[in-house]
């Protein structure tokens, strides 16, 4: 299964990525695309830009780590993962994750479980800015109750799948 996995500072193209991923396969039926993008405010408050820090090679291998539970828990054909760092402002992506699999029941189920790792325990720290200061981000509740589902058995996606 081919897994593609790049911290960087530069910019992605989400389509372009997407259609590498699938480039000549015929046994792919679904690809999910996610991408997270820079907001402009935070709880009501504006935010300037958003710095993103991380500690280089063990971000990746911790990324690496969960793409193979995605691995172990969804029959997927490909995961691409892309994760910026550095200064980022409003309308700027951040992350883009594309999973590839036979049924969309288990490409969206990979795509969401990968994200909710990454949105709450892969190594990155966030800073924004805002009009009175920087500040670091917070882990917050949803995003941990979110992931938390995870640790649970595998719960099939798509009917078809229910007897897995």
């Amino acid at each position: 299964m081919p897994v593609t996995i790049r911290l960087q500072s530069e910019d992605f193209d989400a389509a372009a990525e997407a259609a590498s991923l699938t480039r000549g396969r015929t046994d792919i039926g679904a690809v999910v695309t996610f991408s997270g993008i820079c907001r402009g405010s935070e709880a009501g408050a504006p935010v300037a830009a958003m710095t993103l820090e991380h500690y280089p090679g063990t971000a990746e291998a911790e990324i690496a780590r969960h793409v193979e539970e995605a691995e172990a828990r969804w029959p997927l054909f490909g995961v691409t993962i892309i994760h910026r760092y550095g200064r980022m402002v409003p309308g700027d992506n951040i992350v883009l994750v594309v999973t590839a699999a036979s049924h969309r029941g288990d490409a969206f189920a990979a795509a969401e479980f990968l994200m909710d790792y990454l949105k709450t325990r892969a190594p990155f720290w966030k800073q924004e800015e805002r009009p009175d200061g920087t500040a670091w981000v917070d882990a917050k509740a949803t995003d941990d109750s979110a992931a938390d589902r995870w640790a649970k058995p595998r719960q099939a996606a798509d009917p078809r799948h229910a007897a897995e």
